[in-house]
């Protein structure tokens, strides 16, 4: 069953039975207070007419059995009233004399020697209160009965089941429509995040719906926009690592393709003309770079695959020595080429792999190298922040546009891919040092502006003061 029809069905089935309940109780409390009303009246009539039958048998000087049964014939006892109805019984309940009640009883046969009682008696259509009590004579005993018809209460009672009746099917039709009101304003947002989640399913991930108010409804609709907006975000991640993947693989092929050609190419010319060794070395030359390109490009795939499929161990290392001993690897072919390298290092440590971390500040400074200009500038730096140890790589290069700027650690991607090849480059190096700084839960950051240079950031955790 749908929720509407469940709302609607136990909105309507908890009206009928509260109104219901409270009909009966107020119209069966009423009649109870008549009832009981009633009963009080004859009650006190059996008791008066008691009275009176004892008087007048004292004014008689007679107190057996016929002395009243006497006195009942003759009025003795009547008052002069006409809407009285009673008569004598014996203790065997045979009737005596007086008025004969139209229904059984057996009342007298469960009253006690001093026990006034009452009860309701029906006789066809009509209904009696009828009550008897015991007079106690030398003679023995007789019981007092008296009545009086109660058919209007009972008839009053019906006629208030009656009215509830109708009273209550209008209360039923009006909360009937209510409760369909009340249904549909709060499935509407549910049918609405209904038909959301089937668009979602469909592929509509920008799909969202409006909250309304406070409740559990507004909470569930809060939550179904958060969930959208999650996997929306998820979704633009894997079809984003799709397609890096996608030119991942493009790029490797092509970055393959070009010197396997070369190679294949300079080797059937060396089997075409072994004759002649000039072309035999120019050959030879060109086989070796490109193996050696082919080579590089194998060694930093397997470097990204290894990082990305195990940890690393990290120790508390000396930064300022360990950037000299670094910057000392590199600073012979920077000398070589015109390049001035310059060191300032604040004393410290950080947390590191100190060969992981050499390599990609050999990468840094080197791609530092390919930027610079004979006679440039390139200054390595180390200083202790509040949160870990900052290491800079900055120079005075061509610099890099803020398009290119955005896809550097990208794999394969090349600011200038002829001079890169050129120098050997595989457009990977990057790559890697963006995957060991974050296995070390560091931050690369690049900054750059064309004809003005570059200047990379990391931060490891770590750093303290000696």
């Amino acid at each position: 069953m749908r929720l509407f029809w469940k709302l609607f069905c136990s909105m309507v089935t908890i009206t009928a039975l509260a109104c219901s309940i409270g009909g009966f109780v107020l119209i069966d409390g009423q009649f109870r207070s008549g009832l009981d009303a009633q009963a009080e009246l004859i009650a006190t009539e059996n008791a008066l007419l008691r009275r009176t039958l004892l008087r007048q048998m004292q004014f008689s000087r007679g107190s057996d059995q016929d002395e009243a049964v006497r006195l009942i014939e003759d009025g003795a006892i009547s008052q002069d009233r006409d809407d009285l109805r009673f008569c004598l019984s014996d203790e065997m309940g045979r009737f005596l004399t007086g008025s004969h009640l139209n229904a059984e009883s057996d009342l007298v046969a469960s009253l006690g020697d001093r026990e006034l009682g009452w009860e309701v008696l029906r006789s066809g259509e009509h209904f009696y209160l009828h009550a008897a009590a015991p007079v106690l004579l030398d003679d023995g005993m007789i019981y007092l009965e008296n009545w009086r018809e109660v058919g209007s209460l009972f008839s009053l009672r019906q006629t208030q089941y009656s009215v509830f009746f109708y009273v209550l099917l209008g209360i039923l039709l009006v909360s009937a429509l209510a409760a369909l009101a009340v249904s549909a304003w709060i499935t509407r947002p549910l049918g609405q995040l209904s038909e959301a989640v089937r668009e979602v399913a469909g592929g509509e991930l920008s799909r969202r719906v409006e909250v309304r108010g406070e409740d559990e409804v507004g909470q569930l609709s809060r939550d179904f926009n958060q969930m959208a907006q999650q996997l929306e975000r998820h979704v633009e991640g894997l079809t984003d690592t799709a397609h890096r993947q996608e030119d991942f693989l493009h790029s490797f092929a092509h970055e393959t393709k070009t010197p396997l050609t070369a190679i294949i190419g300079y080797a059937e010319l060396l089997l075409s003309r072994p004759a002649r060794p000039e072309l035999v070395r120019e050959s030879a030359e060109y086989i070796f770079r490109e193996g050696r390109r082919l080579e590089n490009l194998s060694r930093k795939l397997m470097d990204i695959f290894v990082l990305e499929r195990e940890g690393i161990t990290t120790r508390r290392t000396e930064m300022d020595a360990f950037l000299e001993q670094a910057a000392g690897a590199l600073r012979p072919a920077l000398e070589k080429a015109g390049i001035c390298l310059e060191v300032r290092a604040d004393a410290g440590t950080a947390q590191i792999d100190p060969d992981l971390m050499e390599s990609v500040l050999l990468n840094l400074m080197d791609n530092a190298r390919k930027a610079v200009e004979p006679g440039g500038h390139i200054l390595l730096e180390g200083t202790v922040v509040p949160d870990g140890y900052r290491v800079r790589v900055t120079d005075d290069g061509r610099g890099i546009s803020s398009e290119d700027l955005s896809r550097i650690t990208e794999p394969f991607y090349m600011v200038d891919k002829s001079r890169a090849r050129a120098q050997g480059g595989a457009g990977l190096g990057l790559t890697v040092c963006q995957r060991i700084v974050a296995l070390h839960g560091g931050i690369l950051h690049f900054e750059s502006e064309p004809g003005r240079g570059t200047r990379v950031s990391i931060l490891v955790r770590g750093g303290e003061r000696p």
